[in-house]
């Protein structure tokens, strides 16, 4: 083909005329933001003491979330699996799930396996249930060793629905309400993460609780496991997870608070609903005026005032905010990756002046357009479009017939960045190609 025709095309392909083909098609995916769900299921179980994930599929996928879990949190992912071959997919994978938890037992020395599932043992239709009783039973997986499960099919959902199916599946199988007459009143809080990759924001707000003195307990805290310091010592299972003495008394707990709405569904539905405990969801804390709603449920929920040191932080990011207004004001935005954070990235962008023009979700519903709009309600000024179940051709399209200033998020859009000529911020999940950025948070005022 000739320089001038691959021009040409090349030319079309940013036109609004390519733009209106690319967002009619229905057959295909292109470079999606998302992942799947068992891909969450390990991240959860990477966040409890002595806990291996187990996943109950072939060895390419468990290949698949340890590569992409190290390649953004730069530290070892430890998971096994039942290695499913063809056999297993025309006689039942059972057999290698008990020949799985009696290797993993003698070699790993687990204190609880976190089991999830991929598309062929879902596909054939394996009884995970069945699988650890008949392990149980031939003595392949010990009484001690709690093995909670979760249906995780990769065909359907994201990383987010694979993340709360697994942390409500271990809070059920560890929790164990105390009678009334012997409850001892506890005046615990749980803070619920959610799918969080930025290690940064779970320490941050492990501070604030700190600066506040309230007793709290993060169910599913990886935040040094996945960060842990590098002093010559490897450790299969790093410390700083949450223990599973205290998962068991996490439903004793006074009250928990999930700091994502969408990626905890199930988890709050089990707390509030089958352990009857007091459970708040918060906005994402990104921005002024959703810390300040964390920081008021905190105070709610604890009967603590909220502390100077606090609001002088507050002040500061106001008047952060207020000195960098003149270079934000008017200027506009495309924001990709994970709800939570869209709708806390919304929220800021908007705070500041900026105009968040895209704002689009590979793994968004109704729910989250609907939030995104509402956002988009209190400045209409600056109100900008926002797209869910598209993926990243979608976002090039956008971004090379309406330019933008700068895009932000994950690792992914470096590819539309780059056609576009757009300086594109990393930020979410997955960071590939940049160092350490988990680690700064996100949340908070500072």
């Amino acid at each position: 083909m000739e320089k001038e025709e691959v021009q040409k095309i090349k030319d079309w392909m940013n036109s609004e005329e390519y733009k209106e083909k690319n967002f009619n098609r229905k057959a295909i995916v292109i470079n999606p933001e998302r992942a799947c769900q068992p891909l969450g299921a390990v991240l959860c179980a990477a966040g409890f003491e002595d806990t291996m994930p187990f996943v109950h599929g072939s060895h390419g996928c468990v290949a698949y979330y340890r590569n992409n879990l190290s390649r953004h949190f730069r530290e070892p992912i430890a998971a096994v699996c039942t290695s499913l071959t063809e056999d297993g997919a025309v006689f039942g994978g059972q057999a290698n799930g008990l020949e799985g938890f009696k290797n993993a037992t003698a070699l790993y020395k687990p204190k609880m396996f976190a089991i999830s599932t991929t598309c062929m043992s879902e596909i054939i239709g394996d009884d995970l249930g069945s699988i650890v009783s008949t392990a149980r039973e031939k003595g392949h997986l010990p009484e001690d060793i709690p093995a909670p499960y979760a249906n995780t099919p990769s065909f359907v959902g994201s990383h987010l629905e694979g993340y709360d199916s697994m942390l409500t599946a271990i809070i059920e199988t560890l929790g164990k309400k105390s009678d009334a007459d012997t409850a001892i009143k506890q005046d615990t809080i749980n803070i619920i993460p959610g799918f969080e990759a930025t290690t940064g924001n779970i320490n941050e707000i492990k501070r604030i609780l700190k600066i506040f003195g309230i007793n709290y307990l993060v169910l599913s805290d990886y935040s040094n496991v996945l960060d842990s310091p590098l002093n010559g010592e490897y450790k299969l299972y790093p410390d700083g997870a949450t223990k599973l003495d205290d998962a068991k008394n996490c439903v004793n707990n006074k009250a928990a608070i999930a700091l994502q709405r969408y990626s905890t569904k199930k988890t709050v539905a089990a707390l509030s609903g089958k352990f009857g405990q007091d459970t708040r969801v918060v906005k994402s804390p990104i921005g002024i005026s959703r810390t300040d709603e964390l920081l008021t449920t905190l105070s709610e929920v604890s009967g603590i005032e909220i502390p100077k040191e606090l609001e002088d932080e507050r002040g500061r990011a106001v008047d952060s905010v207020t000195d960098g207004q003149q270079y934000i004001h008017g200027k506009k935005f495309a924001i990709f990756g994970d709800p939570d954070m869209l709708t806390g990235l919304t929220s800021y962008i908007l705070e500041a002046g900026g105009i968040p023009q895209y704002v689009l979700c590979s793994n968004g519903n109704e729910e989250f357009k609907k939030e995104i709009e509402g956002l988009f309600a209190a400045y209409p000024e600056s109100a900008g479009e926002v797209y869910i179940d598209k993926d990243l051709w979608h976002l090039r399209s956008l971004v090379m017939t309406g330019p933008v200033d700068m895009m932000l998020g994950p690792s992914h859009g470096k590819f539309a960045a780059r056609d576009a000529g757009i300086p594109h911020i990393r930020m979410g999940y997955p960071l590939f190609d940049r160092v350490n950025i988990h680690r700064y948070p996100l949340y908070g005022y500072r």
